[in-house]
């Protein structure tokens, strides 16, 4: 909470005490503000400060006003520790220390300190209440949900609060929990009482049917917040998810296109995904494609698993040569040698001995897990090229390795060497 809100909050409730006892505090009915938690099953406690304890009072409010968290710390804790202090000024005292401390960043003290301001009971249902939602908040920015939800259900349950923005927030309290179910009903409620919905509430709740695998009722959320806001990338990306949950991978990937074409994805993992879903639905050119985009655009870093990619889409793509080259980028920006056996792989089917032989030995030479499979390589591409010495050792080598053993002996055998 920022110094600001503090004093927000602070001057709501010293202007409510510098106003009782005056004449306003006679005013009928009618003209009383309207209680904010009208349903609340917490009597209203009649409010009466103690008047020798005024001036202590407003020293400690005078004092927060001008930033000063030492004195108004003095003047809080000495209005606490006086005799006179009843439970009106204690509970105000706490609190003003609790934000104090939050606004320090010092959540934990703060918390103590609200905690006891609500134990204290002296302030009015508006205040308490407040104070008691502040609190819930606090517990979810500390990450102790638990708690959290302790604080909140007491919250609702006490003040019976149908105001939208309350049980959206308890609602996705729920969902960070994974109580998925509970956030659901809470956030349905929350969209069915609010005049207007936030785009927030029907986000969460779209992304709550999605983890209930409730695809159906995502979709129409999703198809609710497309008409509302269709350049939104979040809406874009949950709507591409649950068709990819109902295994509607076309319609995803049509729905990603259209939002990377209109400019709304433009972010690396938009990109991924899209040359992803074009290589699994065995669009390779359009996967290549992609890919060159986003590297020509700087939204794609080269990278070994990049590239990698790159090479897949070409040789399924019956793009042998483009593999190739793919692949000797990939291998380049590797550190181990991986990449460099399977540039060795394609290059045997260009035919290109020498070549593939340098990728085999330079697996090797920076680590690789089929050490066998390089030897294998390395024992064809020396028989290729007529170096009957070459491959022996080769395939003498591979039968040193599990992957390769059994195939590699078998050579060596019909080769007449034991």
């Amino acid at each position: 909470m920022t110094l600001n809100r503090l004093l927000q909050v602070l001057a709501i409730f010293f202007l409510g005490f510098a106003l009782l006892g005056t004449a306003d505090a006679q005013r009928s009915k009618k003209e009383k503000k309207e209680p904010m938690y009208p349903n609340a099953t917490r009597e209203d406690p009649a409010i009466k400060p103690s008047s020798r304890l005024t001036k202590q009072v407003m020293k400690m409010y005078d004092l927060s006003q001008e930033d000063d968290h030492e004195k108004t710390l003095t003047a809080a804790q000495a209005v606490l520790d006086s005799k006179l202090a009843g439970a009106y000024e204690k509970s105000m005292a706490l609190q003003t220390i609790g934000f104090i401390y939050v606004d320090q960043d010092d959540y934990p003290t703060g918390i103590r300190y609200l905690e006891q301001s609500l134990d204290a009971d002296g302030m009015s249902n508006d205040n308490h209440y407040q104070i008691m939602y502040q609190l819930g908040q606090l517990y979810t920015a500390e990450e102790n949900y638990g708690k959290a939800l302790e604080v909140f259900d007491r919250f609702l349950t006490e003040t019976r609060s149908e105001k939208p923005e309350h049980l959206a927030f308890v609602g996705q309290l729920h969902y960070r929990m994974e109580n998925f179910a509970e956030a659901a009903r809470l956030l349905e409620r929350a969209i069915a009482i609010s005049d207007q919905p936030q785009r927030t509430y029907l986000q969460l709740l779209m992304a709550t049917y999605f983890e209930l695998e409730r695809p159906d009722e995502a979709a129409k959320l999703g198809e609710q917040l497309m008409a509302m806001d269709p350049n939104d990338p979040a809406t874009v990306r949950n709507i591409a998810a649950v068709h990819l949950q109902q295994d509607q991978n076309e319609k995803a990937l049509q729905i990603l296109v259209d939002g990377k074409a209109r400019g709304v994805l433009t972010e690396e993992r938009d990109y991924k995904q899209i040359y992803q879903l074009y290589q699994y639905l065995e669009r390779e050119a359009e996967s290549v494609a992609t890919i060159e985009e986003g590297l020509a655009k700087g939204v794609l870093k080269p990278t070994a698993d990049l590239y990698r990619a790159m090479a897949e889409a070409h040789y399924f793509g019956e793009k042998i040569p483009q593999a190739a080259e793919a692949y000797a980028k990939a291998a380049e920006l590797s550190q181990d040698g991986e990449m460099d056996l399977n540039l060795a792989r394609v290059l045997m089917e260009l035919e290109k001995y020498p070549e593939a032989r340098a990728a085999a030995n330079k697996a090797l030479q920076k680590g690789v897990k089929r050490r066998g499979d390089a030897h294998v390589i390395i024992g064809g591409a020396e028989l290729e090229q007529d170096n009957q010495k070459g491959a022996i050792a080769a395939y003498k080598e591979a039968a040193k390795y599990p992957e390769t053993k059994s195939s590699a002996e078998s050579w060596l055998k019909a080769s007449g060497i034991r």
